[in-house]
């Protein structure tokens, strides 16, 4: 049984509990594609590469199918679970009924992970073929420059979402009068970079004021930003930030976060068992719509 029960002990000053600070809910999963499946695999899209019209140059010549080159990208599944056992001995010396508090403490890190496996798939090696067996590695092409809009590696700018902005738009990846937003994940550090821009904050610099609230940069332009302190790093520490749209990337779902609450009958004390699971995959679905801004 978890030891650390003993913590919500009823104390004279208070009779809540509070979960400690964490991230509660997911905060990706909102930005990307969803698609339900069963099985070890699933398939969220077959891919068409683009192909070319024929000229016609002379009345009634002979058809010439055109070949199209296909691909699919696959998800995979993940497993994840979490349970706590609550003693009826610590229940009876406290005011208030924890259980819900340990579903919702529980919940929060399902949620992170759902994030986790979204945030690995930005720029991890995606799978593709009739199988699944091909292996498709994040192109060095769609890395922005750490150094871009300063003479060496910087944090975030404005440089780098515009940069990002040109890739989007020189892979027809983005359509700007479709009305549709591009993502862009960053962390407290990047947030404070953006706040230090005069082009984001100063509407006198830029018709495109930023969108600010309680300290945290919601949207710039076309662009909404995303706050995670699971980002990862690359070789050289530089955050990794994901610059995206929605149809960019996936996230499959096997098994949706479920709970389940009862009383395990065969351990001493007859404790209740707090436990849930769920199954979820994330992938990137299209590496043009896709791109990376280190920041140091």
């Amino acid at each position: 049984m978890s030891q650390a029960v003993t913590t919500f002990f009823v104390q004279q000053y208070t009779t809540n509990v509070q979960l400690l600070s964490q991230q509660l809910m997911s905060r990706f999963a909102a930005s990307v594609t969803h698609g339900a499946y069963v099985g070890k695999q699933g398939v969220p899209v077959d891919q068409f590469k683009p192909t070319v019209a024929t000229k016609r140059t002379t009345r009634y010549p002979a058809l010439t199918p055109v070949e199209e080159q296909t691909d699919r990208r696959w998800v995979f599944p993940s497993d994840y679970d979490w349970n706590d056992l609550i003693d009826q001995i610590d229940k009876l010396r406290m005011l208030i009924d924890p259980q819900s508090s340990y579903v919702r403490n529980g919940t929060a890190a399902m949620n992170r992970s759902k994030d986790d496996e979204i945030i690995a798939a930005f720029f991890g090696v995606a799978m593709t073929g009739v199988a699944g067996s091909t292996q498709t590695s994040f192109p060095s092409s769609q890395i922005v420059s750490a150094s871009e809009g300063a003479s060496s590696a910087t944090g975030m700018n404005v440089e780098k979402l515009k940069a990002g902005i040109q890739l989007l738009l020189q892979n027809e990846a983005w359509d700007p009068a479709s009305g549709d937003r591009i993502t862009c994940g960053i962390n407290s550090k990047q947030n404070r970079n953006l706040m230090d821009e005069i082009q984001v904050i100063n509407s006198d610099y830029n018709g495109e004021k930023a969108v600010v609230n309680d300290g945290f940069v919601m949207q710039w332009g076309k662009v909404d930003f995303i706050h995670s302190e699971r980002l990862p790093q690359n070789g050289s520490s530089q955050t990794m930030c994901p610059f995206y749209t929605k149809e960019g990337m996936h996230l499959g779902l096997w098994q949706d976060i479920s709970a389940d609450v009862s009383q395990r009958k065969d351990l001493a004390g007859l404790p209740w068992q707090v436990y849930l699971y769920g199954t979820f995959g994330g992938t990137r679905i299209e590496e043009a719509k896709v791109v990376q801004i280190p920041c140091a």
